[in-house]
């Protein structure tokens, strides 16, 4: 009787393990995976697509979904699928940028701010503050206004905007572990400061740097999307999310089918890429749990 008891417990335990390991939350991070890396294959693919995403049939224009179009056409006659595939690479090329950029300014700042103190820390801070004290877009439309409209504006102009806020989650960091046992025992045996930034503080602080790394990539597309509605972004004939929405705009009642397809890939994109830094937060973040 005792053994069945315990076999019973143990199966019951088993069956717990297995439920946890497929619980909502995984199925979620998962599922984001996914959506990303499907979005990231197609992207990486679109060259081979057999529909040139600029070609326009003036006889096809605003034509609804067909087995020759599969999600219809545009004001110019031009298909919607391959625009659409086309897009993804300008908006992930231009939140990959622009992500890069903000963490390679922003990433030494907040360590040496953190690690240094004293006039050092006020300094930089200081100037952080300063841009931080803009919105984020208000400030990127004013980069785009005095280097000119176009993706590479986008890039420049984002990557500033998000170089604060990457030196400020590293500086946080910083004061949390720099006065810590091991640190004062590197500092006694003699460590350069650059060797306790690189080899003791940097690999502890990368945790919530990456979590910002997709929270600022998802807030990139976003803008991107958005600069190129107004026109300061990606312009035309190239590809691109957002200048999809306002050339669709117009037939936003008659065709309702138009301005859907890249207004839901956007949001799923952005919802993809938000659930994976979430559950990533979770990871990396041992008071999570």
């Amino acid at each position: 009787m005792l053994s069945k008891n315990i076999i019973f417990k143990n199966i019951k335990k088993s069956f717990k393990n297995s439920w946890s390991f497929f619980s909502w939350k995984k199925f979620q991070f998962f599922l984001g995976l996914s959506i990303l890396s499907i979005v990231i294959f197609s992207a990486l693919l679109a060259p081979l697509l057999p529909i040139d995403p600029n070609e326009m049939r003036f006889d096809l224009i605003v034509s609804p979904p067909s087995k020759q179009n599969y999600l219809g056409t545009d004001s110019f006659g031009r298909d919607i699928l391959s625009r659409t595939i086309y897009g993804a690479r300008v908006s992930l090329r231009v939140g990959f940028v622009a992500v890069i950029l903000a963490l390679s300014m922003g990433l030494p700042i907040g360590l040496l701010s953190g690690y240094m103190g004293g006039l050092t820390d006020a300094i930089l801070m200081r100037l952080a503050d300063a841009l931080l004290a803009f919105p984020a877009i208000l400030l990127a439309v004013a980069f785009i206004g005095i280097l000119g409209p176009g993706e590479t504006s986008v890039m420049l102009g984002l990557g500033i905007v998000y170089t604060p806020i990457f030196a400020r989650v590293a500086r946080a960091k910083i004061l949390s572990i720099r006065e810590l046992d091991y640190i004062k025992a590197a500092k006694s045996i003699g460590a350069s400061d650059f060797r306790i930034i690189c080899l003791h503080l940097l690999p502890n602080a990368i945790g919530p740097v990456i979590v910002q790394v997709t929270v600022a990539f998802a807030f990139a597309i976003i803008a991107e999307a958005g600069m190129s509605f107004l026109g300061l972004g990606t312009q035309p004939p190239t590809p691109s999310w957002g200048l999809m929405l306002a050339e669709a705009r117009p037939y936003i009642q008659q065709s309702t089918w138009y301005p859907l397809v890249p207004g839901i890939v956007l949001t799923i994109v952005v919802l993809s890429v938000t659930i994976v830094g979430d559950r990533l937060r979770e990871i990396l973040d041992p008071h999570s749990n």
